[in-house]
């Protein structure tokens, strides 16, 4: 299916303005397909995987049809999780920023019950939760439904799986029989089947049908890596196999503008592509990534199309896609022309396995698990690297001039294995001491709360620091989520801020080059 872009779907502006935000410069397939359908009152029944959209494709409808000044629920989304409730109820209200007086709430078990009937005492007009939590509301009449205009099943396969039927039939008996009624479903088994025969209104069904992947040429990997690692997983990973070229792919145009400045910072050759970039400015990346003035390119899905390159050894997908055919368009950039070419595909938490799990089914592909390099692995690596380097220069001669500078200093009595070791270690040695410029000694006696590391900021009152300046160019440079970072104790010249011991390496590595208030900024561990 030929997918097409939010601004031709006839949305209202403050929708389209967060979209504009989100980052998002394509609806996926099952957007395209199920978005007007959804948003000219039919029911729907959407046969799709987990990561293709599916939020985006039912809250987008859900938020044109809602009416801001009606207090009560109009649109009930049923989820398998709590995991998923959260997810959901976050997306969407992303997609409310610009938008006043709606307000979209989670209701799952496990979390208070008292407060959830706070909640939905203040209003709210899209109620998102588990079938269980749900039906205790109803039971209790502290989820009252009668204004009910939208019921969504999300992953409804998977709710019934972990035996909510029951539920779902109690919730769906119990709301008003003039509702419009959408179903997502990754299969459509009899049970499914029979829920839309009996729930669903003449519904209109969408297939997402995808392509298979014909990709035998690369070797397809994943890597377990936390939000806030990605960027170093990423680095060494391009540091231990060190391609030619390599393409990074991203599913935002802001992410793709962040990592670049990230990488820039570390000293890679990186540029970015994306949707909002001019074409002579396109052209001149694409350009330099051909001629390989540049050795790493960071792109979206969409900004991808045009590139056309033999020589990439290397895809990383540093976002998982958000849809399968995205997954087979990207590592389809590596591998061509005879050659082998790799992928890595970073994930996340147990829902992004469930995603991969899909991708792996469609394309009919295995990827297999890799661990991310450690920090020796990388080290062995530009060791080994550069022992091929000595040898070679060994073994083409001419060093007679040099030869006069070694007899010089074995003179004075220096033997020639010690000359040996400080000539590398002049080479190479400068760069391991900077990774090692912090030793675990440092943050031990720092004066922050147990399992935290205290730092020193060289700016505070004077520069007209505030602790959200702390926060905001930490979180931003490093990636690591602004909740992880502790007290912020501001001076008129200083300022001292906790941080996570693990990320603590990191932040001082990435944070050494940054400015804050456009003043560069030195940054040390505290000393108690």
């Amino acid at each position: 299916m030929e997918k097409i872009k939010f601004t031709d779907m006839k949305l209202s502006s403050p929708i389209l303005r967060a979209i504009e935000d989100m980052g998002f410069e394509e609806a996926t397939a099952i957007q395209t397909a199920s978005i007007p359908l959804i948003m000219s009152g039919r029911d729907v029944t959407g046969h799709s995987q987990t990561g293709t959209g599916k939020t985006i494709a039912f809250g987008i409808p859900a938020l044109e049809m809602v009416d801001s000044e009606n207090r009560m629920p109009q649109v009930l989304v049923l989820c398998p999780t709590r995991e998923l409730a959260i997810q959901a109820s976050g997306e969407i209200r992303r997609l409310t920023k610009y938008i006043d007086g709606i307000k979209v709430i989670p209701i799952y078990g496990g979390q208070p019950i008292d407060r959830q009937i706070r909640a939905l005492k203040q209003g709210a007009q899209i109620v998102i939760g588990t079938p269980g939590r749900i039906m205790d509301h109803m039971r209790r009449k502290t989820l009252r439904l009668d204004d009910l205009k939208m019921l969504v099943l999300d992953e409804a396969d998977e709710m019934l799986n972990m035996g909510f039927r029951e539920d779902i039939e109690v919730i769906l008996n119990d709301v008003p029989e003039n509702r419009q009624t959408v179903l997502f479903s990754a299969t459509m088994s009899k049970p499914i089947l029979a829920i839309t025969h009996q729930y669903q209104k003449n519904p209109e069904f969408v297939k997402v049908v995808h392509h298979m992947l014909t990709v035998s040429e690369t070797e397809q990997y994943y890597c377990e890596v936390p939000r806030t690692k990605k960027l170093d997983a990423l680095c060494r990973l391009i540091d231990v196999y060190d391609p030619k070229l390599s393409l990074v792919f991203c599913n935002t145009k802001r992410m793709v503008d962040e990592l670049v400045g990230q990488m820039q910072q570390r000293g890679y050759l990186v540029e970015g592509l994306h949707g909002d970039m001019r074409q002579p400015a396109r052209t001149k990346v694409m350009n330099s990534f051909r001629e390989c003035r540049i050795d790493i390119l960071v792109a979206t899905d969409v900004a991808a199309r045009g590139i056309d390159v033999d020589d990439i050894e290397v895809v990383f997908n540093y976002d998982v896609p958000q849809d399968e055919e995205y997954y087979v368009h990207r590592i389809g950039r590596t591998g061509r022309a005879g050659r082998t070419g790799t992928s890595f595909t970073f994930i996340t938490g147990r829902k992004q396995l469930r995603e991969l799990q899909d991708i792996q089914n469609y394309t009919n592909s295995k990827i297999k698990f890799m661990k991310v390099p450690s920090g020796s692995d990388v080290e062995e690596t530009k060791n080994n690297k550069f022992v091929e380097q000595i040898k070679q220069v060994l073994d083409e001669g001419s060093l007679e001039k040099y030869m006069k500078i070694v007899d010089r200093l074995m003179e004075e009595d220096y033997a020639s294995v010690d000359i040996a070791a400080a000539l590398v270690k002049m080479t190479v040695g400068s760069s391991e001491e900077k990774a090692d410029e912090y030793q675990d000694s440092d943050f031990e006696n720092s004066g922050a709360e147990p399992g935290m590391v205290r730092l020193f900021i060289n700016i505070g009152k004077d520069n007209k620091i505030r602790p959200g300046d702390i926060v905001g160019a930490i979180a931003g440079e490093t990636g690591m989520h602004g909740k992880l970072i502790g007290s912020i104790d501001i001076y008129e010249k200083f300022t001292f801020v906790e941080v996570p011991r693990e990320n603590a390496r990191e932040v001082l590595d990435i944070m050494k080059n940054a400015q804050i208030k456009g003043k560069k900024i030195n940054i040390e561990p505290a000393k108690a």
